[in-house]
């Protein structure tokens, strides 16, 4: 997939992002116009309170002094930086004092606030035809030259009042500080937002592009193993995210894939190769008492031996049944509490006869109870394949042949051995083989059996969640079989 904005835009997460993207941008536009607006309220709020109190001191002024003292109370307060805009005229409207040169027809014609911002001049912004101009337009007919209509772009509200001798007090206050906080605050608010929406245009872009090139690669990456190439593996950054997540579980998953491939074809090879052998067997027999005349009881020696073969084909197919189930993963409802001491004592007793009759000797160290979480007949079948074995091998082994089981608990389970004292096996590499499937060393070939045991204990003890470890007992082999222990609150000693 190309790496293009039409591409991204297909993506859910682009969408989404696309989505709180725009309504980001019209909630910052809502802003800006509301933060503007606001400002410009409370500006002009606090410029009507000023005035309020600015006519409210002017009459007391008057009040105390006449027309004169107001007069020289608003000559001086004109003369202060900042200061707002006076104007007294008479009530034909001649200006006769104040700041203010020049103003719009008919502003000073109605009392109270203005209703809209004025144009207005001060002294020394315009020549004298302009003044004249002005006394004109204070005048309450509104007629004045059309040049002093809207002057030098200053506006302003003001506050009309008439006084007891129908003289006419102007005062007001300029908008440009208001207008131009106002388009400071727009500006700000309009340049911040701006930076915002871009970074987040970018980011989400950049975004959009990292996600979907690592999207790129997983599916690239799932082509190649469906492809056929099971090694493959999808790609995990680092980063630890969603992505890695979902990489690494996929990437278990088909290492496990993997593992059950390789055992298949590793059965297939084996079954091929050492059930061959048992096959030919049977049919050189049946070829052989085919091929002639015998007696009955030739006859029936060669069914008996025809059938004892295929019972050892049987349980070679059974074990390999077995085995496969066990790691494709054995079902959950055959988990049950399981005592290992018990288990342990019936397989001895079990072999006992068998070991006596081989001249082996067989000893039991096992207290108990041992509680797991298991499958008791699974543990059995374990346990005795590797008394089986044990006892096998130690036969003229030595002069006094002997296998010993052990129960006990350990830091974190229960370990249960099994040690002879027979040849072993020396090599460490020899003895992580016999554990696959169909493996029988050289010296072991000689000896009835499949291959499968030690196999299907390996399986039996993952099923469990345990370990088979083969180890070196000087003379002899000893298997550990460790188990995780079951949590009990009580009943449990050994």
């Amino acid at each position: 997939m190309a790496l293009t904005v039409p591409a991204i835009m297909k993506t859910t997460a682009a969408r989404l992002s696309a989505l709180y993207l725009l309504l980001f941008a019209i909630c910052a536009v809502l802003l800006v116009f509301y933060m503007t607006s606001l400002s410009a309220r409370m500006l002009t709020a606090q410029t009507q309170e000023t005035i309020n109190e600015e006519v409210a001191d002017l009459a007391r002024s008057y009040q105390r002094g006449g027309l004169p003292f107001l007069v020289r109370t608003m000559e001086r307060r004109s003369r202060a930086p900042g200061a707002n805009l006076y104007m007294i005229a008479d009530p034909n409207g001649e200006v006769l004092a104040g700041n203010v040169q020049s103003i719009e027809p008919g502003v000073i014609a109605r009392e109270g606030w203005t209703e809209i911002p004025f144009s207005y001049e001060r002294y020394g912004e315009s020549g004298g035809e302009q003044a004249q101009g002005a006394n004109d337009a204070g005048k309450p007919s509104g007629q004045a030259p059309a040049q002093i209509r809207r002057n030098k772009g200053h506006d302003a509200i003001a506050l009309v009042v008439r006084l007891p001798n129908q003289m006419i007090l102007l005062v007001g206050r300029d908008l440009g500080e208001p207008e131009r906080f106002r388009s400071v605050v727009r500006r700000a608010l309009t340049l911040t937002l701006g930076m915002m929406g871009l970074g987040a245009l970018l980011i989400w872009f950049l975004v959009g592009r990292t996600a979907l090139k690592r999207i790129d690669n997983v599916s690239e990456a799932s082509r190649r193993i469906m492809g056929g190439d099971l090694t493959g593996r999808l790609p995990v950054s680092g980063a630890g995210d969603e992505f890695d997540r979902l990489s690494e579980n996929l990437n278990a998953m088909l290492a496990r894939i993997a593992t059950l491939n390789e055992g298949l074809k590793q059965v297939s090879d084996n079954i091929a190769h050492d059930l061959k052998t048992p096959l030919t067997r049977l049919r050189n027999r049946a070829e052989a008492v085919l091929s002639g005349k015998h007696s009955a009881a030739d006859y029936k020696a060669a069914l008996e031996g025809t059938i004892a073969e295929s019972d050892q084909l049987i349980k070679t197919f059974n074990a390999i049944l077995m085995i496969s189930r066990l790691e494709a993963g054995y079902s959950s409802e055959n988990v049950t509490q399981v005592d290992l001491a018990a288990t342990v004592r019936d397989v001895v007793d079990l072999y006992e006869p068998v070991a006596e009759e081989a001249g082996v000797g067989l000893e039991a160290n096992v207290t108990g109870p041992y509680l797991i979480d298991g499958n008791r007949e699974l543990v059995g079948q374990a346990l005795s394949n590797i008394v089986d074995n044990a006892i096998k091998y130690s036969v003229d082994a030595t002069a006094s042949p002997m296998v010993r089981v052990a129960l006990e608990r350990v830091a974190g389970g229960i370990r249960l051995t099994v040690a002879d004292n027979g040849q072993g096996i020396p090599d460490d590499a020899d003895r992580a083989r016999v554990t696959e499937r169909f493996v029988r060393l050289e010296k072991s070939r000689s000896q009835p059996g499949s291959g499968l045991g030690l196999s299907l204990a390996k399986a039996i003890m993952k099923f469990h969640k345990g370990t088979l470890d083969l180890q070196p007992a000087d003379p002899g082999l000893c298997v550990v079989m460790s188990f995780p222990e079951r949590e009990v609150s009580s009943g449990r000693n050994g």
